[in-house]
């Protein structure tokens, strides 16, 4: 790399190899061939699908089935300088220059792009470091030689993630336990018709639930795993999977004094409070929404792109439905805003449910539709407000 051309000439800089950065990067070139582009990542620098950890199990898939790009072909595909396996350990925000162990970088305009980690629970126990959490391919490859020629998996979380492998592991054969301390599955987005139509269906499925309690202690027993909830059952398994959330990746942007709260605070042009530098995806705060989804990336990549070309874009999102991959009972669901004003109206519908979080005045302001009555997302999603105008 010729670091004395880069630091005249224009240059875009990306931290983080998933969904965003690669995303973004996209969609610069679409824009602009030739502008010089540094990505930068502590992982391999492959593109695979994330979305599908969570369901690539009952499909056989290994973790090399899901890398859809080598780094090598990325670099070649989108023209750009990949920086893989490295680690940046400093932003120096007034000299505009990264450090790295391959040495210092300059910059242009910087892009963090730098995700999210698994939330990790403090348990007692002295098998509390068994606990494995799946957040990227590597951390899935991991998973899939735990679980070889065992059966049975607890899950730490009925959220998103947690219902989903649940479900991709009893249709691979294994027997599952959830626990989660909410009272219902999927509680931060289903209305509890819903959330207990999901539950009843994974429980067909084979899902056992432990909700409305916490697991206290993970214990070695024999060749396996005794769990020791909060309100004192006991469970023996194999392998124990941690699904609880996600916390963003704060850490460099705390130490270069760049503002953050949840995530990394941005504008509506995704810009931080340091010059030049950018931030999007699971790391990032826009209007104090923080959406680990894949539509709200694909939003902020396009319209990021022409700013960091000079053509100044300001985001909006439109409403954007969430596709929960529980093939025992198919689910989207577009919760209203945190702060909306109105009840749930759930209707039974043949082989599905409807649930319309309405105002007060008729309006359509969320919904959750499940099974058959997933065919009506396109013409709902339609009545929905956006999230940010």
């Amino acid at each position: 790399m010729n670091q004395d051309t880069q630091s005249v000439q224009p240059s875009i800089t990306i931290i983080g190899s998933g969904l965003a950065g690669y995303t973004v990067i996209r969609e610069i070139r679409k824009l602009d061939k030739h502008i010089p582009i540094t990505l930068i990542t502590k992982e391999p620098g492959y593109f695979y699908s994330k979305p599908m950890l969570s369901t690539a199990l009952a499909s056989k898939k290994e973790a090399a089935q899901l890398i859809s790009t080598p780094s090598e072909g990325m670099a070649t595909q989108l023209e750009i300088t990949i920086l893989s396996q490295t680690e940046v350990s400093e932003i120096d925000v007034d000299q505009q220059k990264i450090t790295t162990q391959q040495g210092m970088i300059p910059y242009s305009k910087l892009v963090l792009a730098l995700g999210a980690d698994q939330i990790r629970l403090p348990l007692q126990g002295d098998a509390a470091s068994e606990v494995l959490t799946v957040n990227d391919l590597e951390d899935y490859e991991k998973f899939r030689k735990q679980i070889q020629g065992k059966k049975r998996v607890a899950i730490i979380g009925a959220g998103l993630i947690g219902c989903e492998f649940a479900n991709d592991l009893v249709l691979g054969g294994f027997e599952v336990e959830v626990i989660d301390m909410a009272p219902q599955a999927l509680g931060r987005l289903l209305p509890k018709e819903a959330s207990d139509e999901l539950a009843s269906k994974l429980t067909i499925a084979g899902v056992r639930w432990h909700l409305g309690t916490t697991l206290q202690s993970v214990d070695y027993q024999d060749s396996a795993l005794q769990l020791t909830l909060a309100n004192g059952t006991l469970l023996a398994c194999d392998v124990i999977l941690s699904a609880v959330g996600l916390k963003p990746r704060l850490a460099l942007a705390k130490s270069a004094g760049i503002r953050t709260n949840i995530g990394i605070v941005v504008n509506r042009e995704l810009e931080t409070s340091a010059p030049n530098i950018y931030s999007l995806g699971d790391c990032a705060e826009v209007d104090g929404l923080v959406l680990p989804y894949v539509m709200p990336i694909m939003q902020a990549a396009r319209a990021l792109a022409p700013s960091l070309i000079g053509q100044r874009t300001t985001l909006s999102y439109p409403a954007m439905p969430v596709m929960v991959k529980t093939p025992a009972m198919p689910t989207i669901v577009s919760p209203p805003a945190i702060n909306a004003k109105g009840q749930w109206k759930t209707t039974q519908v043949d082989g599905g449910l409807e649930a319309r979080f309405e105002s007060d005045d008729g309006k359509l302001l969320g919904f959750a539709l499940m099974g058959s009555a997933t065919a009506q997302r396109a013409a709902l999603t339609k009545e929905l407000p956006p999230l940010l105008a």
